[in-house]
């Protein structure tokens, strides 16, 4: 179950979306953030990994994960808070983590609004910001 949903949103194409929260785990946890449709079509996956040190982007559609990109760096420290800003552009999310770090995933679902968010894992979200 996602800790935090919010639905019926507007995030579209020229928004940006940015996500304020503190890892709340051990060295073996990870939290994600989502955006789409549902729980099962995810235009956007967002997963920091404390036990490999990576962040895991990727879409889902239909139940069904895609290619896995993975960013370089990770910025992450638990107990410590971050800010995650998302760009919806034309075509693709911007991904800014912590230390300027991007990733750019494509817009798989090439949905042009998503009406869903949601959070799951070991991390309290403490703020978002949508603009």
């Amino acid at each position: 179950m996602p800790l935090l949903q919010i639905k019926n949103m507007v995030f579209k194409v020229g928004q940006t979306l940015t996500v304020t929260g503190i890892p709340n785990g051990g060295a073996a946890s990870r939290f994600s953030l989502n955006i789409g449709y549902s729980e099962q079509d995810i235009a956007l996956h967002v997963n920091p990994r404390f036990e490999s040190n990576t962040v895991v982007c990727n879409t889902r559609q239909k139940g069904v994960w895609g290619q896995e990109v993975i960013g370089c760096g990770f910025p992450f420290k638990q107990h410590v808070e971050f800010t995650i800003t998302i760009a919806f552009q034309c075509g693709e999310f911007v991904i800014t983590l912590p230390d300027d770090i991007k990733i750019r995933i494509p817009n798989r679902l090439n949905g042009k609004e998503y009406p869903y968010f949601f959070s799951d894992g070991e991390a309290q979200i403490s703020s978002l910001e949508f603009k």
